[in-house]
């Protein structure tokens, strides 16, 4: 099944690409690989929670950023290869948590993209990763992630 097609099936739809707030580009193109710059979890152009993980945020509130986070970099990746069904599969997945003192659980965190990740593309879902704990993020955001992932040749 298409990645479009397994996107929809899942009721989610990506959404439009944040404009850079920065100097930066969302994504760029190397050969077959497109990289996204950081994405943070906006959701409709708002944030829905900001806050450490283990602090004020949970780590299920956490899971829900790390998924619009990794929506935010397919949409930004989808957009800079012409359509999502161009990718053929992902590579890497790099996790920030911004995380209370004592929080130790960052790859919980990440595991919530990791398996949207395998849900929407499937064995080429899977890719490697980090999960790493910091002590800030960009807005206060709980959650920022970055994406690798292969093109398909042609496109």
């Amino acid at each position: 099944m298409m990645p479009s097609a397994k996107l929809a099936e899942l009721g989610l739809e990506l959404p439009e690409v944040a404009s850079p707030v920065g100097s930066y580009v969302p994504a760029a193109v190397m050969g077959e690989t497109v990289l996204t710059s950081g994405q943070i979890p906006m959701v409709a152009g708002k944030l829905p929670v900001t806050g450490k993980v283990g602090g004020s945020v949970t780590l299920e509130q956490a899971q829900k950023a790390a998924e619009a986070c990794a929506l935010n970099a397919l949409a930004a990746a989808a957009a800079a290869v012409g359509g999502l069904d161009n990718i053929e599969r992902i590579v890497r997945l790099c996790v920030f948590v911004a995380s209370a003192p004592d929080f130790t659980d960052q790859p919980k965190v990440a595991n919530a993209a990791s398996d949207l990740m395998a849900g929407i593309f499937g064995e080429a879902g899977k890719h490697a990763r980090s999960a790493v704990g910091v002590a800030a993020l960009p807005l206060d955001v709980p959650v920022e992630l970055e994406l690798v992932a292969q093109v398909k040749r042609g496109a």
